[in-house]
C-alpha cells in the first residue's frame, strides 16, 4: 500500500518529505508533489515530515480525497523526479489548511 499526497499540498509544496524518502519516489509539479505508487515502499518516513499533513497511507485517505491515489499515479508519470528538499512556495503558510484546493492543482 503506497502513500499518497493529498489536497493540502496544493499551493504549499513543502518538500521536507522528499529528503526523508529512501527510494526517491516523489515527483514535482508547479504547485504540488506526487508519489509514484509503483516506487513507494510504504516505509512511512515521509508522512511525519510533511508540515501540511498532506500525506496519507492509501487506505487512510479521507473519503473526500480518495481520487488523489489516482491523481498521484498519473502525475508521477508526467512530472520530473525530485530528490532534494527545496523551499516551499512563497505563500505556503497562507494556503496551509485551506479546504478544497483541488481546483487549483496545476498539471
Amino acid at each position: 500500500m503506497a502513500y499518497v499526497v493529498a489536497d493540502n499540498c496544493i499551493h504549499c509544496k513543502y518538500t521536507d518529505c522528499v529528503s526523508a524518502c529512501p527510494v526517491d519516489c516523489f515527483y514535482e509539479g508547479e504547485n504540488f508533489l506526487a508519489i509514484n505508487p509503483d516506487e513507494c515502499i510504504d516505509c512511512g518516513l515521509c508522512e511525519p515530515e510533511c508540515p501540511a499533513e498532506a500525506i496519507f497511507q492509501e487506505d487512510e485517505l479521507p473519503a473526500d480525497q480518495q481520487d488523489f491515489a489516482r491523481i498521484n499515479a498519473e502525475l508521477a508519470e508526467q512530472w520530473p523526479r525530485i530528490t532534494q528538499q527545496k523551499d516551499p512556495l512563497p505563500d505556503a503558510a497562507k494556503w496551509d489548511g485551506v479546504a478544497d484546493k483541488r481546483v487549483f492543482l496545476t498539471v
